[in-house]
């Protein structure tokens, strides 16, 4: 159900993105992150688009993982479109296309929803990039030195850095930890796949628990794993 979510996984082979320091690569994201927010019209986001793809032809990684690494946000980039369909607000140069009470349908709304879908999309991929392509040691050094300043302010860096690791590191444990389950309860006769959204969305409710006790019981290792190693 889950398998192609490929967020949060470091792909191994040797490119020349791979062998970068991460600490270029986190500035290099963040920069990406901040053109890709500024960017006011579709020529903008080609530009961004053509950036992203020469990192990742760069980066040796297949361009169908990295696509699969917008999947778990499918739904929010849907939800967040439709909404701006139908409730863009601002005055329209051209008359509604569709109009029911409150909600209208106009070219300038179809445009807003396309262009935040796009976004959205972009952001994600190229935040995928940076996980795909380093090891979550480097990753962790990379984030140490750039917060390096606030430990003037007694602010804990290190483990700040080693906390967002982590918690990058645990999609895709708990990706495969709900795909274990949905399997086991399938097996016991539960249906995931009929239905309409709302009796999907209760199908998943006896998934939930086991995968909270799950996540802690792998914390809690994770945990007693580093103390046994003096951390």
């Amino acid at each position: 159900m889950l398998n192609d979510v490929t967020f949060g996984q470091y792909y191994p082979t040797r490119s020349f993105v791979h062998n970068m320091d991460p600490r270029a690569k986190i500035v290099f994201v963040i920069a990406y992150i901040v053109a890709v927010f500024l960017a006011d019209n579709f020529f903008a986001l080609a530009a961004v688009t053509l950036f992203l793809v020469l990192a990742v032809t760069f980066s040796r990684v297949p361009p169908g993982r990295v696509l699969r690494s917008a999947k778990m946000i499918l739904f929010l980039v849907v939800f967040t479109a439709v909404l701006n369909l139908f409730f863009s607000s601002g005055e329209s140069a051209y008359e509604p296309l569709w109009k029911w009470g409150i909600v209208s349908v106009t070219w300038e709304s179809i445009v807003n929803a396309v262009f935040l879908a796009v976004r959205l999309f972009l952001l994600v991929l190229g935040t995928a990039i940076l996980t795909l392509t380093t090891t979550p040691v480097a990753l962790t050094d990379g984030i140490e030195f750039l917060l390096k300043p606030l430990a003037v302010i007694k602010v804990p860096v290190h483990e700040l850095a080693l906390t967002m690791s982590i918690a990058l590191r645990f999609i895709p444990v708990l990706v495969e930890e709900t795909n274990r389950i949905i399997a086991a309860q399938k097996a016991r006769g539960a249906d995931f796949d009929t239905g309409g959204l709302i009796r999907r969305a209760k199908a998943m409710i006896p998934v939930l628990v086991p995968l909270l006790v799950s996540a802690f019981r792998r914390a809690e290792e994770l945990g007693n794993a580093m103390d046994a190693r003096c951390y």
